[in-house]
Formats: C-alpha cells, sequence, structure tokens
C-alpha cells in the first residue's frame, strides 16, 4: 500500500503500525511516533495514504523533513491547503502579531505583514516581540520571528500606514486579509474601504477585546457573506482599562482559526 513517512510517499507491505516502526527504526530509542496527527505510543492497522511520522527526540532532522515534521501533529490534509494560502495582516500589535505568529506555526504559506509602527516598550505586555526588537519596524521584527519558528513560508512586508487610498494596492494579491488595528477610527476606515473595494474577498476583524472581562464573551460573528467579526463588540481601550495579553490574545485566536477554517472552505462560525 501507499502511505506517507515523514512527509514522503512510501510503499510498504507493512500491516501495523509497530510493524513499520521496527522497519525503518528497530532499537531507536527516544522515538516519537505521531499517526495521522496523532501522536501515540500504541498499534494500529494501517490504511492507504496513512500520514505517519517518526521524530527521533532530541536530533535535528534533514531539512528535507524538516517542514513535514513541524506540521507532523496537524489533522490529515491540511498542510496541503494551508501552504497555498495568501493571507494578509493589517497591523502587528497585539492582535496582528499574536495572527502572525499562529498563522506561521499552522503553515500558511505567503503571509503579508503591513504596519508603519517600531517596537516600544510597551508593546511587550501583548504584543509577540522581545526586548531585542525594541527600536525595530514592527514588520522587521515580526518577519525575523517567524523564520526562527517556520522557515519555510513566504513572508512579504510594507512598511507603510494603510490608509484608504493604498488598501486596494496593498492587499490585491491576498485571499483573506485580517484587520489588527487599536485605533477604532482605523479599524473602521479599513473595514468600509475593504468592502468597498473588495466585496469578494474575505475580511476577519476584530472589535472588543480590553480589560479582563469574561473569555466567553469573545465570540465570532459572520456579518455578511465575507465578513466576520472577533471580540465582545463592547470592551474597548479607555482610561481605565487598558488592553492585556491573555484576553487580546484570545480575541487573535479567535481571528487566526476564523482564517484557518476559511482558508479550508468553512464559512460558517
Amino acid at each position: 500500500m501507499n502511505i506517507f513517512i515523514n512527509g514522503k510517499p512510501v510503499f510498504t507491505q507493512c500491516s501495523t503500525l509497530y510493524e513499520l516502526r521496527d522497519k525503518h527504526y528497530k532499537n531507536t530509542k527516544n522515538l516519537i511516533t505521531i499517526f495521522n496527527g496523532f501522536q501515540t505510543y500504541d498499534d494500529f492497522i494501517i490504511k492507504e495514504n496513512d500520514n505517519i511520522s517518526f521524530i527521533i527526540k532530541g536530533q535535528m532532522p534533514s531539512q528535507d523533513e524538516f517542514e513535514a515534521l513541524m506540521c507532523a501533529r496537524h489533522t490529515p490534509h491540511v498542510f496541503e491547503k494551508v501552504k497555498k494560502a495568501h493571507v494578509a495582516i493589517a497591523g502587528l500589535g497585539g492582535l496582528g502579531s499574536n495572527v502572525a505568529i499562529s498563522l506561521a506555526r499552522t503553515g500558511v504559506g505567503h503571509l503579508h505583514l503591513v504596519d508603519f509602527d517600531i517596537v516600544e516598550p510597551s508593546n511587550l505586555n501583548r504584543q509577540q516581540y522581545k526586548i531585542k526588537h525594541l527600536g525595530m519596524f514592527k514588520t522587521e521584527a515580526l518577519k525575523n520571528e517567524i523564520s526562527e519558528i517556520n522557515p519555510f513560508i513566504e513572508v512579504t512586508v510594507d512598511t507603510v500606514k494603510i490608509t484608504s487610498d493604498n488598501i486596494e494596492t496593498l492587499f490585491k494579491n491576498e485571499d483573506i486579509v485580517c484587520e489588527a488595528f487599536d485605533n477604532p477610527q482605523a479599524k473602521a476606515m479599513i473595514v468600509n474601504t475593504f468592502i468597498e473595494k473588495f466585496p469578494d474577498k474575505k475580511l476577519v476583524a476584530a472589535s472588543g477585546m480590553a480589560g479582563f472581562e469574561s473569555n466567553n464573551t469573545i465570540l465570532t460573528k459572520k456579518i455578511t457573506d465575507n465578513f466576520y467579526l472577533c471580540g465582545d463588540g463592547t470592551t474597548s481601550a479607555k482610561i481605565g482599562r487598558g488592553l492585556m495579553s491573555p484576553r487580546v490574545s484570545i480575541c487573535a485566536g479567535h481571528e487566526a482559526n476564523t482564517i484557518l477554517r476559511l482558508i479550508l472552505g468553512i464559512e460558517e462560525v
């Protein structure tokens, strides 16, 4: 039968996972076995097109195996679709930097990062930057971080301020755009302009994730056929209520998972 081992097509006459393991990795210590996205210590019957990964713990894999092993814990057949996707992230603060890292770990093949700002100390409470990034443009800092996580994806950057005049040029090549601004006026501008310029493209935006209110008030709603909104819709940042990592990260997780679902063709929330 034809199966995949560490991302490579293999013909085998083995009928069980243990038999396959013993044939290719007999007497290998510290071996992790992942069977169709699930790490297991048990034996299973192997079927046509099953995806099996064998990882030797503590050992660096060869370059041609590395990408497949990174995605070994994915649900089967997800990686092929996400690798082809083109996603833009507008704004690289608490929302955008977290969304970008999540999508990079998921293996989204093409990320377009857009922001004009630099990293400063107050960003570190909720954004995916480090002290070494202080003073750097967020676009370059985040691109560097992503390259350390997943060097196999294509990351393009535009270090510019997004306006109603440049939205059409900036996002003409993307399948999906993630709105991730802090400023309410900027949010309204990109949403309204994007819907006007790209009525057939998907937009995932956010509203309401400040403070430390209940986790469960953050929701994802489908506003129109192509417009999705994540958040509680009410708790914006203001004097006496700041932006904090846990709740911002929850909302960013909603945005990232909505984008993943759209890539996979799942349009309902």
